[in-house]
């Protein structure tokens, strides 16, 4: 095995060698991962903003991830229900309607030997009033601020919460029979599935909460019907936030109890994340707590030292995203044992070819880019059109642009978000397949 020297971010001289980003990973349910680079989830805003149904912009920008070297790619949400998309031109997918289109998108993103995960997700109470009149969410729980773009919540009833259980499953086994590799829950960034996990959305005393493992349980039993659903050798990953850094909310203690749960039901990949709309620590906006003293690993991975907390406490492959850019910090992160997987995103944007690029040593690191006016919440928008504008250009058969305007992709990126969209439909009966 050929290693290289490298100076390590604590100081200490170690070596560590390409051959751990690059080495094959295992899952538990035993299917593989060509190597240790993921394109983590980014919403593409590129699914028809009527039927919901996939496009051939995401056939084409997904060739092109596809191609680019990453072992595991995942796509940007899934919609498992009409009236919880987070943007117009979100993919929705509840049937075997759009099954063709799926299995065009699964078939160009693997064309080169990536895994293609479709990441299923349900907005909960961040759904835009504009897309969802009456969102509904665990309890009746508004977001604050964002000058009333979303709507107070409706809080679900057990029928209904059963109901999209069963959606998730419904999904997860149509992405199955359209060929995708695996798919990912989302469990973070203040979706629905976050929104149950977190006592400071879901004040619940029922079976869905008023406890911490009461919280649990809407997260478990979806684990449980897509397992069922997509049969035991099916690749089933969960998106989980660290914490969601808010007062009253989901802790990093808690996380650890989810990732053990998690462990027991069978999950095979964990990917550590943190924050939501109203906290967004994913963004990289300076949300996070300061560490303290912190290497400088750890001001490049967001979310390094959660990741090693929830380390100590499970077995299960873990993925991190969040910050990383240098080749020497994936180089650390995955040797030093602290996770599995390394999950790249806005870089993917600028360089789509990156990760072979890693690995084959031609590059030290992503492109530098520096999105930044005065005003933080502004600088949050700013980036992600901008980024959203260069995915968007893959998606067109064009090349990045690292010179184009921020401003310019702002104000593009707000039009869109004006575009026509379709009616939502209502939450279907559950079907009696759900444990209880």
């Amino acid at each position: 095995m050929a290693y290289s020297g490298l100076q390590d971010y604590d100081g200490r001289y170690i070596q560590w060698g390409m051959t751990e980003l690059a080495s094959p990973l295992r899952l538990p349910c035993g299917a593989t991962l060509p190597n240790r680079i993921a394109k983590s989830a980014m919403s593409e805003v590129l699914g028809d903003p009527t039927t919901g149904a996939p496009t051939p912009q995401l056939d084409r920008l997904y060739e092109r991830w596809g191609a680019g070297g990453a072992g595991l790619l995942i796509t940007g949400h899934v919609i498992v229900d009409p009236d919880g998309r987070g943007e117009p031109g979100n993919v929705v997918v509840t049937d075997r309607q759009h099954l063709d289109a799926l299995a065009r998108w699964a078939a160009a993103a693997q064309r080169h030997g990536a895994r293609l995960w479709m990441q299923l997700n349900h907005a909960g109470r961040q759904a835009p009033r504009r897309l969802t009149r009456q969102p509904v969410a665990p309890s009746p729980i508004a977001v604050r601020g964002f000058a009333g773009a979303f709507a107070r919540p409706r809080e679900l009833t057990d029928a209904e919460i059963r109901a999209l259980i069963e959606r998730f499953a419904t999904s997860a086994a149509v992405a199955k029979e359209a060929g995708f590799a695996g798919v990912q829950l989302h469990a973070a960034h203040g979706y629905l599935i976050s929104q149950f996990l977190s006592a400071r959305t879901n004040q619940r005393d029922d079976a869905w909460g008023g406890d911490a493992a009461r919280r649990q349980q809407f997260l478990l039993a979806i684990v449980r019907a897509v397992r069922a659903a997509v049969g035991p050798a099916f690749p089933i990953g969960v998106k989980l936030n660290s914490a969601d850094f808010q007062r009253g909310g989901f802790t990093i203690e808690e996380a650890m109890d989810v990732a053990r749960a998690l462990e027991a039901a069978g999950v095979d990949l964990l990917e550590i994340s943190g924050g939501n709309y109203e906290r967004p620590a994913m963004a990289g906006s300076g949300e996070l707590p300061r560490i303290e003293r912190a290497t400088s690993r750890e001001r490049e991975a967001y979310f390094l030292d959660y990741a090693r907390q929830i380390r100590a406490v499970t077995t299960l492959p873990l993925m991190l995203t969040g910050g990383m850019r240098t080749r020497a910090t994936m180089q650390a992160v995955i040797g030093g044992g602290d996770v599995d997987v390394v999950g790249l995103a806005r870089p993917l944007t600028v360089a789509p070819s990156l990760p072979a690029d890693l690995l084959a040593g031609r590059v030290d690191g992503a492109p530098v880019v520096t999105i930044r006016s005065r005003v933080r919440k502004l600088d949050d928008a700013l980036q992600v059109f901008w980024y959203q504008e260069q995915l968007h250009r893959i998606a067109r058969g064009e090349e990045p642009d690292l010179r184009l305007g921020a401003f310019g992709a702002l104000w593009r990126g707000l039009r869109a978000t004006m575009m026509p969209v379709g009616r939502a439909a209502p939450i279907a009966p559950a079907t009696p397949t759900v444990p209880a």
